[in-house]
C-alpha cells in the first residue's frame, strides 16, 4: 500500500470517528440528555468513545460552531439560550434578509443572479421529491438557502453579517425544527419564494420571505420559547 493511500485511509477513518462523536453528542445535547451544568472535556469524551483526542477535538469544535457548546476554562459546557438575545438576533436576521430583496425593488440597477437562484430551485425541488428525515442538521441546509438568496442580491456585506447571525442562532433553530416539525413546510415555502423572485415579483417575494422567516417576532419567539422549554425540561429529567 502506498503512503498516499494509507494517508487517505487514515484521514477518512478520522473523519468517520469525528462524525460519530459529533452526531452522538449533538443528539444528546438536543434532547437534553446532557445537563446544562455538566462539564465536558476532551479526555473524558475520548475515554468514553475509546479513541484519540484528535477526532474528539474536531467534533467538539463543530458543536461549538453549532452553538450547542461553549468553551470554558475546564473544557466545554452546554449553551443555555438567552431569549432576549435570540429576539435581537432574529430581528437582525429579518432586517438583513428583507434588505436583499428591497434593494432590488428600490434600485432598478440591482438584479438577482439567476444562476444562483436556478441552482437553488433545482436543489429544493430535489428535496421536495425526497424530503429528508426530521433531523436537527437540516438547519444547515436551510441556512444555505437563505445565504444563497441574499448572495444573489449582490451585497457581500449583508451576506457576511447574515452568516454571523446564523451561527449565533443555529442551536435554537435546531430545537425549533425538531419541536415544530417544519421541514416539509420549509421546502414548499422556499420554492414559492424562488418562484416569485425568478418571475420578477419582488414585492410578493419580500412578503413571502417575511412571512417565512417570521412576520411577527411574537410568533417567532413563541416557537423559540417552546424549543428552549423542551430542552430545559429534558435536561431536568436527567
Amino acid at each position: 500500500m502506498s503512503t498516499a493511500t494509507a494517508t487517505a485511509m487514515d484521514t477518512e477513518h478520522a473523519a468517520r470517528l469525528c462524525d460519530s462523536v459529533y452526531t452522538t453528542l449533538r443528539a444528546e445535547l438536543m434532547n437534553g440528555a446532557v445537563p446544562l451544568y455538566q462539564r465536558i472535556t476532551e479526555p473524558k469524551v475520548a475515554a468514553r468513545f475509546r479513541m484519540s483526542r484528535t477526532p474528539v477535538r474536531e467534533a467538539l469544535a463543530r458543536l461549538c460552531a453549532d452553538g450547542l457548546l461553549q468553551r470554558q476554562e475546564f473544557g466545554f459546557s452546554p449553551v443555555r439560550p438567552s431569549i432576549p438575545l435570540i429576539r435581537d438576533l432574529y430581528e437582525l436576521r429579518i432586517t438583513l434578509e428583507l434588505a436583499g430583496i428591497q434593494r432590488a425593488i428600490t434600485n432598478p440597477g440591482v438584479a438577482h443572479d439567476r444562476e444562483i437562484l436556478l441552482a437553488e430551485m433545482q436543489r429544493w425541488k430535489a428535496l421536495r421529491a425526497d424530503p429528508p428525515v426530521q433531523e436537527p442538521g437540516f438547519v444547515v441546509v436551510d441556512e444555505q438557502f437563505h445565504v444563497a438568496l441574499l448572495t444573489a442580491a449582490g451585497n457581500g456585506e449583508l451576506v457576511r453579517t447574515l452568516e454571523s447571525v446564523n451561527a449565533r442562532i443555529r442551536h435554537v433553530r435546531m430545537y425549533d425544527f425538531m419541536v415544530n416539525n417544519r421541514i416539509e413546510v420549509t421546502i414548499a415555502e422556499h420554492l414559492e419564494i424562488l418562484d416569485a423572485v425568478l418571475a420578477g415579483g419582488l414585492d410578493q417575494a419580500r412578503d413571502l420571505l417575511h412571512r417565512h422567516i417570521g412576520e411577527s417576532l411574537d410568533v417567532v419567539l413563541d416557537r423559540v420559547t417552546r424549543a428552549i422549554v423542551a430542552m430545559s425540561l429534558a435536561s431536568e429529567q436527567e
